[in-house]
């Protein structure tokens, strides 16, 4: 049974007290709090088996090499992807999309071919784009979305054509929440023989994701919003893709014979991990993705549905507060961006830290689609599986008392 003030007892960062008032962690979308048997991880590795990977002999080495190992396969597993594909560990979701777009893109790419993103996309999903393109001649099109959030799926149809080479779209927007239509859109890439890759940053950590399912080529997420360390990020590629590109970094561990003149590379996944690789990050993720697994990600998904409808249905009642992306709480995750008529987004969270609550301000990394929504920041609460009804009312309770601070226009009483 999922129980989430059983699970917060796991987390001793929730302890804390912010400015006289219990912490209130609403900033999941950014990151995720870890819990003991993360942190624990880390510190049996550091205290049992710290050693290189892959080349000692040694105890330790051989040890740390199959801890390393296993958190790949337990990756694959959790994604839907064992025994079919590849897992390359990086830093974060963002070098794991610039890997495509440097070792796929650069090599695939030519002038008047056409790359197909949407308006909602992070920014680590369109620069990288935006220097490929340069160098290539390559266009960049996008899918706009309605009123609502959602994705214009006829123009989707109408740009996605013969001179497509690319569809690169996130699962779900870590600003106004629309989980998208992955595996229809995938289909119309399918048919004009375009390549899928897919940014999971906001769905893994939340839902069950299976990458035969959504019908992508590529998948990259991220460890430290899934309960994980920060440092390690996830590529996941379909069988032969990752053989057919390139290396993206040059160095030890992903050669098999070096010359003078010239080098042979090691098999994938290996191709694509130069150097001593974030040990301990990853060991520890697979302590996180033992955790989710053994809440049940249908679980996870569901304690979000139930929280946003809550968060939803209660800040639809603050005067002048707008809620941006889609009305229904089971069509986008677990996050909420949100304008106050006459108070700045940052005053907002401001005001929401000294109640304990905290929230994010700004752009997102996401300026396409905040400049879309008519806005040049939004405030944004975002929920994981600690969070609970309680701590909706608090991000209430905050939110209200900004309203009444700057509706008597008294900003010197904004924060008490």
């Amino acid at each position: 049974m999922f129980d989430a003030r059983a699970i917060r007892r796991d987390f001793p960062i929730l302890e804390r007290r912010v400015n006289g008032r219990p912490l209130v962690y609403l900033d999941n979308a950014a990151t995720t709090q870890k819990p003991r048997a993360v942190i624990d991880a880390l510190v049996r590795y550091y205290t049992t088996m710290n050693a290189n990977i892959h080349r000692g002999i040694h105890t330790l080495a051989i040890e740390a090499t199959e801890a390393y190992e296993a958190v790949r396969e337990k990756t694959a597993r959790f994604i839907g992807a064992e025994g079919y594909g590849a897992v390359v560990f990086t830093r974060n979701a963002t070098e794991s999309i610039n890997l495509v777009a440097r070792a796929w893109g650069e090599a695939n790419l030519r002038p008047g071919d056409e790359i197909v993103l949407t308006v909602m996309e992070h920014h680590s999903n369109i620069v990288p784009w935006q220097l490929v393109a340069r160098k290539t001649g390559a266009v960049l099109r996008y899918i706009d979305i309605d009123e609502e959030g959602h994705l214009l799926l006829e123009q989707a149809r109408e740009l996605i054509g013969p001179r497509t080479r690319l569809v690169t779209l996130v699962h779900a927007s870590n600003v106004v929440g629309t989980i998208n239509p992955v595996a229809e859109i995938a289909e119309m890439a399918r048919r004009v023989g375009a390549v899928v890759l897919v940014d999971g940053a906001q769905s893994v950590p939340h839902m069950p994701v299976d990458v035969r399912a959504l019908g992508c080529d590529f998948l990259a997420f991220s460890a430290h919003k899934m309960l994980g360390p920060t440092g390690v990020g996830v590529l996941w590629a379909a069988p032969g893709l990752l053989e057919a590109m390139e290396p993206f970094l040059g160095g030890g561990e992903m050669i098999a014979i070096v010359r003078p003149e010239e080098s042979t590379w090691a098999d994938v996944p290996h191709k694509f991990e130069a150097g001593t690789p974030n040990i301990a990050d990853v060991i520890a993720f697979g302590a996180a993705l033992d955790y989710l697994a053994a809440l049940g990600m249908e679980h996870v998904r569901a304690h979000e549905v139930e929280l946003t409808a809550l968060a939803m249905e209660r800040l639809r009642r603050l005067p002048g507060l707008t809620i941006f992306g889609p009305r229904e709480p089971d069509a986008r995750g677990g996050v909420l961006s949100f304008a106050i008529d006459g108070v700045h987004p940052h005053d907002v969270a401001t005001i929401a830290d000294s109640f304990g609550v905290a929230i994010r301000a700004g752009h997102h990394c996401a300026q396409i689609l905040t400049r879309r929504l008519g806005q040049s920041a939004t405030s944004r609460a975002s929920f994981y599986i600690y969070n609970v009804p309680e701590e909706v009312e608090a991000l209430a309770e905050a939110l209200e008392h900004a309203i009444e601070v700057f509706r008597r226009g008294d900003s010197r009483a904004a924060v008490r």
